[in-house]
């Protein structure tokens, strides 16, 4: 964990070019939290780190189920609640909590465990539930392009997710149990859209650029995730990030 928590120091994302092939990324990381959730600071923080490093892909979904406490969360949807949702289905959990982290969609923790999530990355790794499918993103004038490649072993379908996020936002809490705080969130997520599906073999999507790339986002990740049964998320395969421009 400590070579793993060293890599997390150094920064490895590029930014600014007009087209950009995402390095491959050390895992996926999913926090589900809530500006109305009094647990929810310590892991905001740590995530912030992991989207600051660059070599894990972090993405923040931010729920609306804590609203009823006196603060609606200025970053929540519905289809944030919603994708948690499926994954407590897809784990056979009893409920959702916040804040959770789902890695690499296979697993999830206590989103404010730093040592927790850090593990669990270095040895989904290890034991080669990593990200083991290659992709490359990239910006034209017109349009994304995202290629994947091929699986090491045989796979059902997958999804090829994008998921657009905020650049980091401030907000100040006057309500809730978070009352009195101005906090710093990272990578909130804004959209979620399937651009296709996968089988397994090399392929190429290519989407309009104005349909992932809109005025003050903070960037897009595309996710290869696997469907569990009855459409579920399963594992993420592979994954990308691409900046801004």
């Amino acid at each position: 964990m400590r070579r793993l928590a060293l890599a997390l120091a150094v920064a490895l994302s590029a930014s600014g070019a007009l087209a950009q092939e995402a390095k491959r990324p050390l895992g996926v990381v999913e926090l589900f939290t809530s500006q109305g959730c009094s647990s929810c600071p310590p892991a905001d923080r740590f995530f912030g780190d992991l989207a600051r490093a660059g070599n894990v892909i972090a993405l923040a979904y931010h729920v609306d189920y804590w609203d009823y406490l006196g603060w609606r969360d200025t970053l929540a949807s519905p289809d944030n609640t919603a994708r948690q949702n499926d994954y407590r289905e897809a784990f056979a959990a009893r409920s959702v909590y916040t804040p959770q982290a789902v890695i690499n969609g296979r697993e999830h923790v206590n989103g404010a465990d730093r040592a927790a999530v850090l593990r669990t990355i270095e040895a989904m790794a290890a034991d080669g539930k990593g990200l083991n499918v290659g992709i490359s993103v990239r910006r034209t004038a017109d349009r994304l392009v995202i290629e994947v490649g091929a699986a090491r072993e045989p796979v059902g379908e997958a999804m090829v997710v994008l998921v657009s996020f905020r650049p980091a936002s401030v907000v100040a809490i006057d309500r809730g149990e978070n009352s009195g705080s101005t906090l710093t969130y990272w990578n909130a997520v804004s959209s979620v859209r399937t651009a296709g599906m996968w089988n397994g073999e090399p392929a190429r999507f290519e989407l309009p650029i104005k349909e992932v790339s809109r005025k003050g986002s903070g960037g897009c990740a595309v996710l290869l995730q696997a469907m569990a049964a009855g459409g579920l998320p399963g594992p993420i395969l592979g994954a990308a990030l691409l900046d801004r421009p």
